[in-house]
């Protein structure tokens, strides 16, 4: 596909802890190479692998790490004012929804795809997901129709 065009002038942001959430994102690749897409995660090696060039990678955080949370939320800052996203979209966990968090304050359009592992509820950061960003999506049906979020199908 060419990357020129106004789709090649859009910019996206497509954020994803390692393991199953990059994964995940990694299933969405099709469509961001049709964009100016930034990818961020948390293990270095990972974009590598899957040959993606326009990375930057990130600490991984948790709610039970105030001090990482910080760091997580510099480097987002960071990451935003170079590349000044407007779009973003994250698989999850805390550094995609920091990503969502500052991306409402860039009136960047955003979307949160809950992992398909919560497969009984919405996880913790797509509930909080679930009232930042502009969508919401469980990859189970169920899921979705309790969560008063959308369901446009499985990613795995």
């Amino acid at each position: 596909m060419s990357n020129h065009g106004p789709r090649a002038q859009q910019r996206v942001l497509a954020v994803a802890s390692g393991g199953g959430h990059w994964k995940q994102l990694m299933r969405l690749r099709p469509v961001f190479d049709r964009y100016n897409t930034q990818y961020v995660t948390t293990i270095d090696g990972l974009p590598q692998q899957a040959g993606v060039g326009n990375f930057r990678i990130i600490r991984d955080c948790s709610r039970d790490d105030p001090m990482t949370l910080i760091m997580v939320n510099l480097q987002m800052i960071a990451i935003m004012l170079r590349h000044r996203p407007r779009i973003i979209i994250s698989t999850g966990a805390a550094p995609g929804l920091i990503a969502i968090l500052f991306g409402r304050m860039i009136a960047a359009r955003t979307l949160w795809i809950d992992s398909i592992a919560n497969g009984d509820e919405l996880s913790m950061s797509g509930r909080i997901a679930r009232r930042l960003a502009h969508q919401t999506l469980s990859q189970w049906q169920g899921v979705a129709e309790n969560s008063d979020v959308d369901y446009w199908g499985q990613l795995l």
